[in-house]
């Protein structure tokens, strides 16, 4: 089973692209503070790069940005290859399944939410239950 949790802030703002196919990919970092301290009493940190694809990569793409908190649920992915000079390297990455928000939007993300959905028409209430036949 190849599973992965991780809560932590975003490094940097997604990076949203798109496959020569039109598959909308996004990659961001992620860091997690680790629970414990080392012997200075600074708490280390784990660095992970993320990849979401689809409608995932375009909702992080749309909502997260830099320092923001967010989970992450998916598998880890190991990569080798060789760089210019001929050296092996390797690549661990995390490809994201589901993503959570977890900073609470500010005041110019509220804006810009509210702005989006003044178009859309509103639901009336309905208080008519003469037709149902129960």
């Amino acid at each position: 089973m190849n599973k992965i949790f991780i809560i932590g802030n975003l490094t940097r703002d997604p990076e949203l692209s798109e496959t020569a196919g039109g598959t909308s990919v996004c990659r961001f970092s992620v860091a997690v503070n680790r629970s414990y301290t080392d012997d200075n009493g600074e708490r280390q940190v784990d660095f992970f790069n993320v990849t979401a694809w689809r409608g995932t990569a375009e909702a992080v793409a749309k909502y997260a940005r830099k320092g923001k908190k967010i989970a992450v649920h998916g598998s880890v992915q190991i990569r080798n290859w060789e760089d210019n000079q001929g050296n092996k390297r390797t690549s661990v990455d995390v490809i994201a399944q589901e993503v959570e928000f977890l900073s609470p939007k500010d005041d110019g993300e509220r804006e810009t939410l509210a702005g989006q959905m003044r178009g859309k028409p509103s639901l009336q209430a309905f208080d008519d239950d003469s037709d149902i036949p129960f």
